[in-house]
């Protein structure tokens, strides 16, 4: 089963300078990344309005009720590094590696409390499951959901989520295995 899809995975849509996955990049957004370098506050105001919609499409599923504390991470690190990004084209890619290493950070923080088992989910069709799927990915670990947003929402290759996550393929199969097992048990219950 594949997890629903809430929005659009990639950068926003009808932003002029967005790219996205596997398009060529478009001028308008290095020349905002390098506008912002030079501390135009415009560019940067506007990098904050294409990027922030976008980095909480990521550290939302991840993050869960702290997501938007992890996309406001994510954003302070994305622009105390700005400079760092050797290529402004690249600018997504980049965005989407420090967006999810924060959300992990800041859900493995919160996971430090004692999780809910999963045995207790609701019935399926309780009236208190507007948000069924948050529900079940509450129950999976910071590190099964970064694997299932990455995977299965994002649509990435095992081998990216291993690069973005910093860890070999094996594992990213082996997570993704008991993240989808985990998850289904849960919303089959």
């Amino acid at each position: 089963m594949r997890i629903p899809r809430t929005g659009p995975a990639g950068p926003p849509s009808g932003a002029p300078t967005a790219v996205a996955p596997g398009d060529a990049p478009r001028p308008d957004t290095a020349a905002l990344v390098r506008a912002a370098r030079r501390g135009d506050r415009m560019a940067v105001q506007e990098l904050l309005d294409l990027l922030t919609p976008y980095v909480g499409r990521l550290c939302g599923p991840i993050a869960l009720q702290d997501g938007a504390d992890a996309t406001q991470e994510a954003l302070i690190v994305i622009f105390r590094n700005i400079g760092g990004l050797r290529d402004p084209a690249a600018l997504f890619g980049w965005v989407r590696v420090i967006a999810v290493r924060e959300a992990v950070r800041i859900a493995r923080a919160a996971a430090r409390t004692v999780p809910d088992p999963l045995d207790e989910v609701p019935a399926r069709g309780d009236p208190q499951l507007a948000a069924d799927v948050r529900d079940v990915l509450e129950r999976l670990s910071p590190d099964h959901r970064a694997v299932l947003v990455l995977r299965d929402l994002e649509g990435l290759d095992e081998h990216s989520v291993s690069a973005l996550l910093g860890v070999p393929e094996p594992t990213v199969r082996t997570r993704l295995f008991r993240a989808r097992r985990n998850f289904r048990k849960a919303w089959e219950r």
